[in-house]
């Protein structure tokens, strides 16, 4: 499962930059700084800045390019309406070293085209205001993201709790300021909490709490979600709530709706973890899969063995698959992940590995950022020695750097020899080893990696002169030399009638 983006940038309120006295700036022209915003600055004496400006930005001049005598005419209306079109935010105007004072007619275009004019004082360098405006945004990013980590960890530990679904979606509307919905496959209201937020846009008056044609129009959203089968889709109300809507991935037609006023960077990292975790939820509770486990966990406890219990499970024989993440210490959301790319619900998350019980008819493949270790599919009744098979593969495929390792399922020339007599051989054979399984372990690894050393240390997780000392201690034990082919052939022929 891909983690969610980090959010962008947000943007910096002019009245932040008003505020900071070491500036000394001041608004004399242009609507009120409240309702503005700005996403940079940028530094330009052209007289067309249009082509360079990106919008957003604050717009930094000393007028180079306005004689002094240019009060009348349109040159300050063009130059400024060209800054609207750019999307300019608010233009910064210096006192020095061109003019002495800010241009009247350039006061006047301002108020005319609504954009907002700054005074520049001599003291205050063009520069000082750009690195005041990026670290206001970096300050401005860190409480966002400060921000989104909070509400990351509010809605796991949401989703933990005895009443998940309702819980998640509590704690959604809270942090988003709005209302969250779960939908149904029919698009029925399964589930809601929050109110329904005031309209977003300026001047607009307060819509009312749970709004009618706002809850109608998230749900007609959400309906045309499950019909057109997207990810997500996105709408905004007259009254300028915003409205969104998350298709959940079990496969059941659950839809999240979420309605808020504003829209700050972190909210669709934020209802994207809740999607996220509602997918799971809603996996489990409605698709039965939880159910069935629960009884035969139960039944299991209770002395019915694993052949009574796997008809609740399905599949009637089973692969155990051990896997690692590459680069990081495996939590529950990715565990859950895995499981569900490989078919399965049947997931353990142990320390650093992550075991997966899977139905054979489905083969595992490999999966990005995982290594991964697959048994021989096996009836039920063999479930431990699945277990220990993919152990081994997961060891293997990890010394050798390979993405996925199936355990062999060919006994070709073993298969010759009667099962009885080769049991026998194989306890006879190995029996100094029999109280020491650590040195059984590092010599089937040993004999598997074609006695290299270095791979053998990587799959135990032991240092390499472990290895040397114990595999010298298992030809101690069993009279042989270990560098003899036909010797490791039969104590591989044995250790692998051993896992049987």
């Amino acid at each position: 499962m891909p983690e969610p983006s980090p959010p962008p940038t947000p943007p910096v309120p002019l009245t932040a930059l008003l505020a900071r006295e070491d500036l000394a700036l001041r608004q004399i022209a242009g609507p009120a700084a409240a309702g503005t915003v700005l996403h940079g600055a940028h530094t330009s004496e052209m007289a067309d800045p249009y082509p360079y400006l990106l919008g957003g930005e604050l717009l930094l001049t000393a007028g180079v390019h306005f004689p002094e005598a240019a009060g009348s005419g349109t040159r300050f209306d063009d130059y400024v309406s060209r800054i609207v079109a750019a999307g300019g935010a608010a233009l910064g105007f210096g006192v020095a070293p061109v003019h002495d004072t800010v241009p009247r007619a350039l006061v006047a275009s301002c108020e005319t085209f609504g954009l907002p004019l700054l005074e520049v004082p001599p003291r205050t360098t063009f520069a000082a205001v750009g690195r005041a405006v990026w670290q206001l945004m970096e300050h401005a990013r860190t409480a966002e993201l400060r921000r989104v980590t909070e509400a990351q960890q509010s809605l796991a530990a949401a989703a933990s709790r005895p009443n998940p679904v309702p819980a998640v979606l509590h704690r959604l509307a809270r942090h988003l300021g709005g209302r969250a919905v779960l939908y149904g496959p029919e698009g029925a209201e399964i589930a809601a909490a929050g109110r329904t937020p005031a309209g977003g846009h300026p001047g607009a008056g307060p819509a009312p709490d749970d709004s009618p044609d706002t809850l109608t129009a998230l749900t007609a959203l959400a309906r045309l979600l499950v019909t057109r089968g997207s990810a997500s889709a996105s709408d905004t109300t007259p009254a300028g709530v915003r409205l969104t809507a998350y298709a959940l991935g079990a496969g059941q037609g659950f839809v999240l709706g979420v309605a808020a006023g504003r829209r700050d960077p972190g909210d669709h990292t934020i209802a994207s973890v809740a999607a996220v975790l509602l997918s799971l939820l809603t996996g489990e509770q409605h698709s039965g899969s939880g159910a069935a486990r629960s009884s035969a966990l139960v039944r299991l406890l209770l002395g019915d063995t694993a052949e009574d219990v796997v008809p609740l499970l399905g599949g009637e024989r089973w692969l155990v698959v051990h896997a690692r993440p590459e680069d990081r210490t495996p939590d529950q959301l990715a565990a859950s992940a895995l499981g569900a790319a490989l078919g399965s619900p049947l997931v353990d998350l142990a320390g650093d590995v992550v075991r997966v019980l899977a139905p054979a008819g489905r083969e595992p493949g490999p999966q990005p950022g995982w290594t991964l270790g697959v048994s021989a599919a096996v009836v039920p009744g063999r479930w431990q020695d699945a277990d220990a098979q993919a152990a081994r593969a997961l060891g293997r495929a990890r010394a050798t750097r390979t993405a996925l390792v199936r355990h062999g399922t060919r006994a070709a020339l073993a298969e010759l020899v009667p099962p009885d007599e080769a049991e026998a051989h194989a306890r006879a054979l190995l029996a100094p080893l029999a109280d020491n399984p650590a040195l059984t372990e590092t010599l089937r690894t040993w004999l598997s990696l074609h006695g290299s050393w270095d791979r053998t240390a990587v799959a135990l997780s032991v240092h390499r002169n472990t290895v040397r000392q114990r595999i010298a201690r298992c030809a101690a034990l069993l009279g042989t030399d270990l560098d003899d082919p036909d010797a490791r052939m039969e104590l591989w022929f044995a250790l692998r009638r051993a896992e049987r």
